[in-house]
């Protein structure tokens, strides 16, 4: 809307400016220039600066000018005059700030505040540091490898390229830290520090890079929060809710990896919110940050899921707070059991069973006599359940929450009977207690991957 007649011009600059990282120059020419940057070799798709896809920038750009003469060179030319000084301050920034590597920048931190009530960018850098390390060591990351690029990953806060445009945040840093020559896997995690759209199916190729990721998040999330800055309906100043989304990306994949590994992710969102309050002072956050933080977490997994899965899938399965990592994979295989004919009517006798075992207050949950079984059904959902609980455990501890699921098909038969046959509070209290046993272990059985009364109507 900057111009009425757009007339599209094609200007260049000289190539010695290609020296300057790309993000650079795309982000003077658009910013200030308002000019089309252009790639060669594939498309780019930009996120702010930020350059997602692959494509190298070109020392040509378009300029759309408001008017068309016969001889358009001198609109060109002009323009070419303008760009060239914004594109030489930013080599000057450029090759100013090589001068003085990152790690000799580090004290400087310890004079950019962070928060009043939190400190220092270099405290909060020591603060990350702690998490990264403890992290790494749960996902097998290098430990020192990722305690470098937490004590780097701020530094270019204090670059003139970042002071001038901080759009560059880690950006710059990642350039700054190979020519310093950190390790690539620190010069890499620390320019992805900042990324928000990550592909669905990404693999992790840098561990120090989710490492990073995680601890700079939960160091954000744990004080802000602490500090009583939650987020509001319309405000979150400290986008804490795509802090949150990050997080539970990190955790989605590390555990496509562990599971490539065949190994299972040790990293638990429980503990990690816990360590991630340890490295703050005492008494300096007020509230219940873990138990809030945690469920903050789930919700916004929970809102992100639902119109992907269904509302009732979505809850069955968060009734539990199962791991992170593996709620999508218990929501396709809830999906799946929920297009299974039995399903509605287990899922109802799952709901009717769940409600009996909350008025028994606490008698229910002792061993299963069958020597006490009086009703046939019973005897045949008794013996259904010890055939078909071995396989649906199984296939729960080998992650194969599908199979685990389907096996308790055959129980909707037995499970059926037993209602229409039997009385569970029989007069005799020794009968009451044997069945309210048995209706416990079936309510375990069923529940393992998720409380599939939240799928009854």
């Amino acid at each position: 809307a900057l111009v009425e007649r757009p007339n599209v011009l094609v200007g260049q600059f000289e190539e010695a400016f290609l020296e300057v990282p790309q993000e650079c120059l795309i982000l003077t020419m658009k910013a200030n220039q308002k000019y089309f940057p252009l790639l060669r070799d594939a498309p780019a798709i930009l996120d702010g600066a930020r350059q997602v896809a692959q494509g190298k920038l070109t020392n040509r750009f378009l300029i759309v000018s408001n008017i068309s003469p016969d001889d358009a060179s001198a609109v060109v030319q002009g323009n070419e005059r303008v760009v060239r000084p914004r594109l030489a301050d930013a080599k000057f920034f450029f090759d100013q700030d090589r001068k003085k590597t990152l790690e000799s920048r580090v004290p400087g931190l310890a004079k950019v505040v962070y928060h009043n009530k939190l400190g220092s960018q270099g405290e909060r850098v020591e603060r990350v540091r702690a998490i990264a390390r403890w992290v790494a060591e749960k996902v097998d990351a290098d430990v020192r490898l990722a305690d470098r690029a937490a004590l780097l990953a701020k530094v270019d806060l204090l670059t003139d390229m970042v002071g001038e445009f901080p759009e560059l945040q880690g950006v710059m840093g990642g350039y700054y830290a190979r020519h310093d020559g950190e390790d690539e896997a620190v010069a890499q995690a620390i320019a992805d520090q900042y990324l928000v759209r990550r592909d669905e199916t990404e693999a992790v190729t840098n561990l120090v890079s989710e490492v990073l990721q995680i601890a700079d998040r939960m160091e954000t999330l744990v004080g802000i929060w602490g500090i009583g800055l939650k987020p509001t309906g319309d405000k979150d100043p400290f986008a804490l809710r795509r802090h949150a989304l990050s997080v539970i990306k990190s955790f989605q994949l590390l555990g496509l990896k562990s599971a490539q590994d065949k190994a299972g992710l040790r990293l638990d969102l429980d503990d990690l919110i816990a360590f991630s309050l340890s490295v703050f002072p005492a008494g300096s956050l007020a509230g219940n940050v873990a138990e809030e933080l945690k469920l903050f977490i789930y919700e916004r997994y929970a809102n992100q899921l639902t119109p992907l899965f269904g509302a009732e899938a979505v809850a069955a399965v968060f009734a539990g707070m199962p791991p992170l990592h593996e709620i999508v994979k218990r929501l396709r295989a809830v999906s799946e059991f929920a297009q299974l004919p039995e399903s509605p009517s287990l899922a109802a006798a799952n709901k009717r069973v769940g409600n009996i075992l909350k008025k028994a207050e606490g008698e229910a949950g002792g061993a299963v006599n069958a020597a006490l079984f009086v009703e046939t059904a019973e005897t045949a959902l008794f013996a259904a359940l010890s055939g078909i609980a071995p396989r649906a455990d199984a296939a729960f501890a080998a992650g194969d929450y599908t199979a685990s699921l389907q096996a308790l098909a055959a129980l909707k038969a037995p499970v059926d009977a037993f209602f229409d046959q039997v009385m569970v509070n029989a007069d005799d209290p020794a009968l009451k207690a044997n069945r309210l046993a048995l209706l416990h272990r079936l309510h375990q059985t069923m529940n393992r991957v998720a409380d599939l009364s939240r799928l009854a109507a």
